[in-house]
């Protein structure tokens, strides 16, 4: 940490808000909850490299599919210690993601279930445990089988209709990957899947586009891969790591029955999930307040095979949890905590980079009290609770994630242990530009059920 950034955190270490930002200034609330949640905070900054999904890179099978905003195998490792997790206890994940804390579990044998909103996500969470149902050597002999049946094969129905998939990509490299999603979607299960994992695994790769930021960007001058050695590269990279996978873990049953449950499902309504019975932990991430939009980010993936038009597309976009720009709030919607009010207020008097800010924030804190109080009615008593979250600042207003949630799961029937500090993260170069570079925190919220 150098010493600029330093001095900035030491300006208030814990708070968040500058020393500008006074109660005075409009900041009464921020400053209230800060206070009220104080005795609590504590950092562990070495959870810094494990709340991203920089900790899956090299670890086996969790690297084969990029899901940027992952967290680690080790971080839900640590909390399954920390948790002191069993085989007699039951973990629900309300955010699935790519299923790493479903992976983790499963491979700790503790069962466990996992919904998403995001059909990617889901698919891909339900397909990486089915790779310890392949022998050793199968992976690379189906892939030269198939490769024989490609050049012969009809082209895939995609969803043409959404512009980004003519742009992506080459013409000769998109007809090429049709005629591969054809081949695939004939294998039987669970190679169907698998291949299915590492054909999504390659498409940024052959295409022109980048994930970056809170967009699948076109990058004309990208030098795409070329799709049969990218695919081939990834099923040879899959035999390596189940090789490792099963030598780092020598005890554990590569049978159906030791897979996790995963299903397309709204943490904002979980009615319908069929639990065995109360979960007894919860380790998650939702997303966050950031403005990313995941059915842009992983728009190539799911237009090849998860949707057939731009309808669908749409569809899902304002399906899932409100976190990106163009949240839809109705008219009836306020702010549901008196931070977010505050913020919202503040922000309404601004010259905003985009006017929609405000409903993106009111949408958001809507939906997660709203899945919050599913927590509290579907978990079993004494059951903990560990959330990553990301505090924001947008034109110069801090919004506390953490402390926001904490109070909310508190009017949950939840304790707050603790919110422990993994990692101090700074702004946009314009918000540093107008504000001052001080730093906002990443945590992790730890909560028990009364």
């Amino acid at each position: 940490m150098d010493a600029r950034w330093a001095k900035a955190r030491d300006v208030d270490c814990f708070n968040g808000i500058s020393q500008k930002q006074t109660a005075e200034e409009g900041a009464v609330e921020r400053e209230r909850i800060e206070r009220k949640f104080r005795p609590l905070f504590r950092e562990d900054l070495r959870l810094g490299t494990l709340v991203s999904y920089v900790g899956n890179k090299s670890f086996p099978l969790l690297r084969l599919y990029r899901f940027k905003e992952a967290f680690s195998f080790g971080f839900v490792r640590d909390f399954i210690r920390r948790f002191r997790l069993s085989p007699s206890d039951y973990v629900f994940d309300p955010f699935a993601g790519m299923g790493t804390t479903l992976f983790t579990s499963m491979l700790h044998g503790i069962p466990s279930i996992g919904v998403d909103r995001l059909p990617i996500a889901v698919f891909v969470a339900q397909t990486i445990p089915k790779f310890f149902l392949v022998e050793p050597g199968e992976l690379r002999a189906t892939f030269e089988k198939l490769r024989r049946k490609v050049e012969n094969a009809p082209p895939a129905d995609v969803a043409l209709d959404v512009p980004i998939m003519r742009r992506a990509f080459r013409e000769g490299d998109l007809l090429r990957l049709r005629r591969w999603k054809t081949v695939i979607d004939l294998q039987p299960e669970p190679l169907r899947s698998i291949f299915l994992l590492l054909f999504f695994a390659i498409l940024e790769a052959v295409s022109l586009t980048s994930k970056d930021g809170q967009f699948l960007r076109l990058k004309p001058d990208k030098k795409p891969a070329d799709p049969d050695g990218a695919l081939l590269r990834k099923v040879i990279q899959a035999e390596e790591d189940l090789g490792r996978i099963r030598r780092l873990f020598p005890e554990f049953g590569y049978t159906a029955s030791h897979l996790p449950r995963v299903l397309p499902g709204d943490t904002r309504d979980l009615s319908e999930v069929p639990f065995r019975q109360p979960p007894t932990a919860i380790i998650t991430s939702p997303p966050y307040v950031n403005r990313y939009d995941y059915t842009r980010s992983y728009c190539l993936e799911l237009c090849f095979h998860f949707v057939r038009n731009f309808e669908e597309l749409k569809a899902i976009r304002f399906g899932v949890l409100r976190s990106h720009i163009e949240s839809k709030v109705g008219e009836e919607e306020k702010p549901p905590h008196p931070v977010i009010d505050e913020v919202v207020e503040a922000l309404r008097g601004r010259k905003l980079n985009n006017p929609r800010i405000p409903h993106m924030i009111t949408g958001y804190f809507v939906d997660m009290q709203k899945a919050i109080r599913e927590w509290g009615r579907i978990l079993a008593s004494g059951a903990r609770v560990a959330v990553v979250v990301d505090n924001v600042r947008f034109e110069g207003e801090h919004i506390p994630v953490d402390l926001v949630l904490s109070e909310m799961a508190e009017a949950s029937g939840f304790e707050v242990r603790e919110i422990i500090i993994a990692r101090y993260k700074g702004n946009s170069s314009q918000q540093m530009a107008k504000y001052g570079r001080i730093p906002v925190r990443e945590s992790i919220v730890v909560w028990r059920k009364r």
